[in-house]
């Protein structure tokens, strides 16, 4: 082991009591993820015993430069899988020094509609299922696709195992173990469609937890694919042609729904999802509408469609909810790069909270 491993992996706990604290928030665009790290004085497991911090918001896309401090507000706390001991990641939020919400910091919005008494009441689930794809550093194509050239055509890749079928398992496995050791209730992985695209998924999970499950878990997979020198994409359609897209299904259930007679809780959820069609679409992720074609297991963009076990339609029901009669639903049209905080919310906003 070289002394760079050695010092990378030394045990704080053998000669201190500090824990260091990696801050981890969404940057300007919504979908990057910035971090940083500070030294605190001992192990903590409550984020309201966390110290606020503050970080240069120009450079972020989230604050003007003449008046850049935006300050960081923690709300979970996982296992550092990296420095690992008592070292902690920390999911915060973002405002100004007023205590006003920037603009970019969706949790906050999602925070208020899940502690709503009627959301709080229904407990809502969720199982997200978060697809996307991994390039080749130097020129942004998929991982084991021939450079300038393509693989066979999509059918032995889902699911499937071989060199010439699945490409950057190491990454997914390691990926995996990392965030069952920081406390995120992954449910699972699998090789997708295309070559190069994986998907993992988190859940169940309850209200706003889902959301910082996933945005924690994004991060542990970009600082994987970080050390591998592999380029994690999360764009909906990475290559245009006859390839799928990649998306983030969104499994949702509440407690009517998982109780006796559900199903029919669940078929008027589904009508005012059809309802507000649109403001869904605009707030499920960018580039959508180069997934979202009516090919590739997706519906079309401008049609609302459910449907029971068919992966072509807007909203998929199971087999296993139509025969018991309660259950979930799984809402199909999100796109990878979408923000957990505001589809997850959304969501129960349509479905508990607003009254057509």
């Amino acid at each position: 082991m070289s002394l760079l491993s050695e010092l990378i992996n030394l045990n704080l706990s053998d000669s201190t009591e500090k824990i260091i604290a990696e801050y981890i928030w969404v940057g300007g665009s919504g979908i990057d993820i910035r971090s940083k790290g500070r030294t605190l004085s001992g192990p903590v497991s409550d984020p309201s015993k966390l110290p606020k911090w503050n970080y240069d918001g120009s450079s972020t896309g989230q604050a003007p430069g003449e008046d850049s401090e935006v300050i960081l507000y923690p709300q979970a706390i996982f296992k550092d899988p990296f420095r690992r001991g008592n070292n902690i990641l920390v999911i915060c939020d973002t405002y100004t020094p007023a205590g006003e919400p920037i603009p970019t910091n969706k949790r906050c919005k999602a925070a208020k509609i899940f502690s709503h008494p009627d959301a709080v009441a229904e407990v809502p689930w969720y199982g997200l299922e978060q697809e996307y794809t991994l390039l080749q550093k130097d020129v942004k194509w998929p991982l084991g696709w021939p450079i300038g050239g393509y693989p066979g055509p999509q059918g032995p890749y889902y699911c499937g195992a071989g060199v010439d079928k699945a490409f950057g398992r190491d990454i997914v496995d390691a990926h995996y173990k990392a965030c069952l050791y920081a406390g995120i209730n992954i449910s699972g992985i699998n090789g997708e469609v295309m070559p190069g695209q994986w998907e993992f998924q988190v859940g169940p999970s309850v209200g706003i937890s889902s959301g910082d499950e996933l945005w924690a878990a994004r991060y542990i997979l970009e600082r994987i694919t970080e050390v591998a020198g592999v380029v994690l994409s999360f764009d909906p359609k990475p290559i245009q042609g006859d390839w799928n897209g990649a998306g983030a299904h969104t499994n949702y259930s509440t407690k009517s729904m998982r109780s006796e007679g559900g199903y029919e809780v669940i078929k008027k959820a589904i009508e005012k999802l059809g309802l507000r069609h649109k403001e869904h679409i605009a707030a499920y992720g960018e580039g959508n509408e180069r997934r979202l074609t009516g090919r590739h297991e997706t519906a079309d963009i401008n049609t609302f469609k459910w449907g029971v076990a068919n992966r072509g339609a807007s909203i998929r029901v199971g087999r296993d909810t139509e025969k018991e009669g309660k259950g979930y639903f799984e809402d199909r049209r999100p796109a990878s790069n979408m923000d957990p905080y505001v589809v997850t919310s959304m969501i129960a906003e349509t479905t508990i909270l607003w009254k057509p």
